[in-house]
C-alpha cells in the first residue's frame, strides 16, 4: 500500500504541555478533550463510537494500524473522534479482512492523527492531573498561539453533544452480529424494541437483533407519547457523548416513560435514567476508557471484566431511596449499575456489547428480553 506523506505536527494541552510528532491523517487543526484508552485492539470501534464526539483519543497500546481497516468493524457511519494520538503507527496492515490502511481511512474522513509522541508520559499526565483540552495542528506550529486557541475552546461540561450525533429520522435495524460463519439471525421475532439514539453503537443493535428483537431506532428528541403510540415491548436508552445534564429533553422523556414500558439503559442512557429518577451526575477525573474495567455484580458477587467509555458518572448518594445499586467499579467504587425494585427498569454504565471486548456481560441483553416478556400486556 502507498506510503502517506507525513507532516510535522504538534499536540498542545491547555496546561501548557507540548508534544511534537508526525501526522498520519488529515492536515489542519483539531480541538477536543484528551482522554486515554487502554484497549490493546479495537481502534476501529473506538474511532467510530459516537460517544467520543468532542474528544481526542490517546491509545496506550504502542502499535496501532497493524491490522488496517475493514467494512464490518464499525459502530456508526463514520469516525466521530476529533483526533487520534498513538506512539507508533504501522502503515502496512497484515489482515485478510483489511480493505485499506488506517492513515488513508483517517485522511478520507478528515480526522487528524499524530504519531511518534511519548504516549506513556501523556497518559501518566492525564491520570495525575485529569483530562485536559488539547489541540492537534499541522498548519500552525507556534505553541503560544495554539495554547491561546485551546484555552478559549468550550469544555465538555455543559455541552449537549447528543444533538450532534443522533439520527435525523427513525429507521429499522435488522442486522445481527457479524460472523465468519453465516447463520440464521433473529430480528423478526415478536419482541419490538424502540431504541433512543443518543449516539448509539451499532453493535448494541446487532445484539438486540441476535436476541430475537425487531428494532426501531428513533432520534434523541422523540417525545415519549410518540414512542408509546407504537406500543413497543421495551425501550432502550443508548450510549452517547459528553455531559448528560444538558440533555434535558431526554431526561423529561425518560420520566414520561417510567412505569409505561420496560427500560434498559447503557452508559449515557444509564446516566440520563439516573437524572430522570432525581439523582445527580458528576465528571470523573479522567474517565473510564478501555476494555479492562473490573465490575462487581452486587447480587451475585461475581466480578465482570468490562469495556467502558465515559467521562461522567451517577452520584451514589443521590440514588438512595430512588434506585437500588446493582454493580460497582472495583477500581474507584463508582456506580456501574442500578435497577428499580417496583418497575421493570435497569441500567449499566459499562458496555456489554463491546466488540472487540470482554463477553462477561452479554447476559444483560437476555435479562432485558425476559423483562419485556414478563411485562407484556
Amino acid at each position: 500500500m502507498p506510503q502517506m506523506e507525513r507532516f510535522r505536527s504538534l499536540l498542545v494541552l491547555e496546561d501548557g504541555l507540548v508534544f511534537e510528532g508526525r501526522s498520519f491523517g488529515h492536515a489542519g487543526e483539531a480541538i477536543g478533550e484528551i482522554v486515554f484508552n487502554t484497549s490493546m485492539t479495537g481502534y476501529q470501534e473506538i474511532l467510530t463510537d459516537p460517544s467520543y464526539k468532542g474528544q481526542i483519543v490517546v491509545m496506550t497500546y504502542p502499535e496501532i494500524g497493524n491490522y488496517g481497516v475493514n467494512t464490518e468493524d464499525v459502530e456508526s457511519s463514520h469516525p466521530f473522534v476529533e483526533g487520534f494520538v498513538v506512539r507508533h503507527y504501522n502503515p502496512v496492515p497484515s489482515n485478510f479482512r483489511a480493505r485499506e490502511e488506517l492513515g488513508s481511512y483517517l485522511k478520507k474522513n478528515k480526522i487528524l492523527a499524530i504519531e511518534g509522541i511519548d504516549t506513556r508520559k501523556l497518559t501518566r499526565h492525564l491520570r495525575d492531573y485529569g483530562s485536559k483540552m488539547g489541540i492537534i495542528s499541522t498548519k500552525e506550529l507556534n505553541t503560544k498561539k495554539l495554547l491561546r486557541e485551546v484555552r478559549l475552546a468550550p469544555k465538555m461540561v455543559g455541552r449537549d453533544l447528543v444533538k450532534e450525533v443522533t439520527c435525523k429520522r427513525p429507521y429499522r435495524w435488522t442486522k445481527g452480529v457479524w460472523s465468519l460463519s453465516p447463520r440464521l439471525r433473529g430480528g423478526e421475532g415478536g419482541i419490538h424494541v424502540i431504541a433512543y439514539d443518543f449516539g448509539i453503537k451499532q453493535n448494541i443493535l446487532r445484539n438486540l437483533v441476535d436476541a430475537g428483537c425487531h428494532v426501531t431506532v428513533v432520534p434523541a428528541s422523540t417525545p415519549a407519547e410518540e414512542v408509546l403510540k407504537k406500543r413497543p415491548d421495551g425501550v432502550f436508552l443508548s450510549n452517547g457523548p459528553g455531559d448528560p445534564e444538558p440533555v434535558t429533553y431526554a431526561v423529561k422523556t425518560i420520566r414520561s416513560l417510567l412505569g409505561k414500558v420496560p427500560l434498559f439503559g447503557i452508559c449515557l442512557g444509564h446516566q440520563l435514567l439516573g437524572l430522570a429518577l432525581g439523582g445527580k451526575t458528576y465528571k470523573l477525573k479522567f474517565g473510564h476508557h478501555g476494555g479492562n474495567q473490573p465490575v462487581m455484580d452486587l447480587t451475585t458477587r461475581k466480578v465482570e471484566i468490562t469495556a467502558q467509555n465515559h467521562g461522567f458518572a451517577v452520584d451514589t448518594d443521590s440514588l438512595k431511596g430512588k434506585a437500588e445499586l446493582t454493580h460497582i467499579n472495583l477500581n474507584d467504587k463508582t456506580v456501574e449499575g442500578m435497577r428499580l425494585t417496583d418497575l421493570p427498569v435497569f441500567s449499566v454504565q459499562y458496555h456489554p456489547e463491546a466488540s472487540p471486548g470482554p463477553h462477561d456481560a452479554h447476559y444483560l441483553f437476555e435479562r432485558f428480553i425476559n423483562l419485556m416478556k414478563e411485562n407484556r400486556i
